[in-house]
């Protein structure tokens, strides 16, 4: 069985940074997640998206925030289970948690912070006919790699911020990019908005407004697909790309007695804790008046949750916070 005093579950970005947290208070952390490597959503979906509102870095790769965070995190030795899902949790005599795994791993700590994003997630396939006989064969759900939309022909759907980012990332590589969107307005923001708009203008993109992909067609790849506007049109594409979005699932977490709303965890936002004493939830699996769904306010959370996780590791010692650029990190 695997000791640690902080168990987290979720290694993307938030559940990382509270192992430098964690760290500056001696607190050890140990990190479950059922993806096979770190970063969550940063590492798994858009790993080569550029990511504006760190504080320090006008524009950062998520894969390098996520190598960042571990090279911040590596003097603490955090320990790790990857590929493997948090499914059981029980209560020891002494106020610990014990979890086990799908693999029947079991790892025991006094405090559980969930940090699991979206928790076990999926994109949102638009409801088209015959549209996953072309999944890896010319419909992707999420952009890995941009090298591979180098100079071909692109049609993206979606009216969020991914839809739009990729819009104007890829419209410096690709051959041809269309953007279209059932409505006439964006939910992205602003700025993004304005520039997919001047790219439209200057006549880098084709933007098809109050319209829908509506059918696929090819014969072992995807050729082209059906717009559906005031009238239907097909267009030529090398790849189609909706993204729509992801459909957040708890998983085993949502039977651990927590209360949930909205397919997310209720937390008091003193400290992020849940319903349960010694569970706290961090992140975009939270929910609280006024979330918002940011790394940077997951930073947050994590700062002030394992200062009320000590206490309850350390019930009888007095926290004496400190100042990194005092102190320095090796004297933690």
């Amino acid at each position: 069985m695997i000791n640690t005093d902080i168990l987290i579950i979720g290694a993307g970005p938030c559940g990382l940074f509270t192992v430098f947290e964690a760290g500056l208070l001696k607190l050890r952390c140990h990190l479950i997640d059922v993806l096979p490597k770190v970063g969550g959503q940063l590492s798994e979906i858009y790993p080569k998206k550029p990511i504006y509102d760190i504080p320090g870095f006008p524009s950062i790769l998520a894969g390098d925030l996520v190598d960042n965070l571990m090279e911040q995190i590596s003097p603490f030795k955090p320990s790790f289970t990857l590929g493997e899902k948090a499914s059981q949790i029980e209560k020891t005599e002494d106020g610990s948690f014990v979890v086990t795994s799908n693999k029947a791993t079991k790892i025991k700590a006094k405090v559980i912070a969930i940090a699991g994003g979206l928790g076990c997630f999926e994109p949102r396939k638009p409801p088209i006919e015959g549209l996953a006989n072309f999944e890896d064969n010319g419909v992707d759900y999420m952009v890995r790699d941009p090298e591979k939309y180098r100079d071909k022909e692109l049609l993206i759907a979606g009216g969020g911020d991914s839809a739009l980012d990729w819009t104007i990332e890829l419209s410096e590589i690709a051959k041809k990019i269309t953007l279209i969107h059932r409505r006439s307005s964006f939910r992205g923001a602003l700025d993004s908005v304005d520039k997919v708009f001047a790219l439209a203008k200057q006549g880098k993109i084709d933007l098809i407004t109050e319209a829908q992909a509506v059918g696929v067609r090819g014969t072992n790849t995807l050729e082209s697909v059906e717009v559906k506007t005031d009238t239907n049109q097909w267009i030529d594409v090398d790849y189609f790309i909706p993204l729509f979005g992801l459909s957040p699932k708890l998983g085993p977490i949502a039977e651990w007695g927590l209360q949930i709303s909205k397919s997310a965890i209720d937390v008091n936002t003193l400290d992020y804790s849940t319903n349960v004493d010694g569970i706290y939830a961090i992140g975009d699996i939270n929910n609280y008046e006024g979330k918002l769904k940011l790394i940077l306010c997951g930073f947050h959370e994590a700062t002030l949750m394992v200062q009320s996780a000590f206490k309850r590791v350390y019930p009888d010692q007095k926290l004496s916070f400190k100042y990194t650029t005092v102190s320095g990190v090796n004297s933690f």
